[in-house]
């Protein structure tokens, strides 16, 4: 029997249901695990993986295809696995829109409406009621990466009344959600000319866009702008934004997502005037919409595999995404 594992402690009984039924039907036993450590010894006769790591890729010598729970797969590339071209590496994107986008709107809010100043207010037990806030109603936003996260932030931004939304990216085609969509080659243009309220990055860590949002881009933005990133730490020049908050030359910012991770205790992050700092949970697993998708991709995918019809939401390992 074709042995297929499934490592992952966020599945409902109905994922596990509806997995295993996809699996009877191609031919497959599937087994579950929480974590990679149960896992770990009881897996050396996979063909294919559900997992978000490759920490047991070494005990699959027979390993054909893995699909990683999550939409960024940097963390399966590092690992050289997939350098042969012999095992099929798909991903989930298409899954985090929803959670992400509300983490953005969360974090959005937050700043504008000074809620890490009033925690500092409150924290000194003081009662200060008169620090001028903001709305994204009437606001403009400019959005870096237009693909599933990207459009479900625009959507979210312009259902709370922003005036305008603009997105970024390579190729600089309309999305939805957006009111225009730009090459990234013209940010200078756009970016330097008018006052935005929010960029936010949701883009992939490839080699590409590292460093994207680098000093001489930050230094474009207004003492308005909020800058919010949630797509990988290693795309903003993180002692540029430092100085930029520090200094007063952007409003503020939220990260989900730094560089390295875990933040080292010494990192001046850690103390940067006006962040929100979070420990790359904006796309949570615990989010059952999420996880649905991630499993809908996979059974999919099953079915295609054992038909020997071309994937979904193949990696190309080389690009990064």
């Amino acid at each position: 029997m074709r042995k297929a594992y499934v490592i992952a402690g966020c599945l409902s009984d109905d994922n596990k249901r509806e997995i295993e039924k996809t699996a009877g039907e191609c031919g497959f036993e599937v087994s579950f695990f929480d974590t990679d450590q149960e896992a770990s010894g009881k897996v050396s006769d996979a063909e294919v993986i559900y997992c978000n790591g490759p920490a047991l890729f070494k005990e699959m010598p027979g390993l054909k295809w893995c699909h990683s729970m999550s939409a960024g797969v940097g963390h399966f590339l590092v690992s050289g696995a997939f350098e042969k071209g012999d095992i099929i590496l798909t991903n989930s994107s298409g899954s985090y829109g929803l959670v992400i986008s509300e983490y953005v709107i969360m974090a959005t809010l937050m700043l504008m409406r000074r809620i890490p100043e009033y925690e500092e207010v409150i924290d000194r037990r003081e009662w200060i009621q008169n620090l001028p806030v903001r709305s994204i109603a009437g606001s403009s936003i400019a959005i870096i990466g237009t693909g599933n996260i990207g459009s479900n932030a625009a959507l979210r931004y312009k259902a709370l009344g922003a005036e305008r939304v603009i997105g970024f990216s390579r190729s600089g085609r309309q999305a939805e959600g957006f009111d225009e969509v730009f090459r990234l080659n013209d940010y200078g243009e756009i970016m330097g000319g008018q006052r935005f309220d929010v960029l936010l990055l949701c883009v992939p860590g490839t080699s590409e866009s590292k460093g994207l949002l680098n000093r001489e881009r930050l230094a474009m933005l207004s003492d308005r702008t909020l800058v919010i990133n949630v797509g990988r730490g290693t795309v903003i020049d993180q002692d540029a934004l430092i100085d930029a908050l520090n200094n007063g030359a952007i409003a503020g910012a939220a990260l989900d997502v730094v560089y390295p991770e875990p933040l080292p205790e010494d990192s001046p992050l850690w103390t940067a005037k006006n962040l929100i700092l979070t420990p790359h949970i904006s796309g949570d697993m615990g989010l059952p919409h999420t996880v649905d998708l991630t499993v809908e991709i996979f059974c999919d995918n099953l079915r295609r595999y054992v038909r020997g019809e071309e994937l979904t939401h193949i990696v190309d390992v080389n690009a990064g995404y």
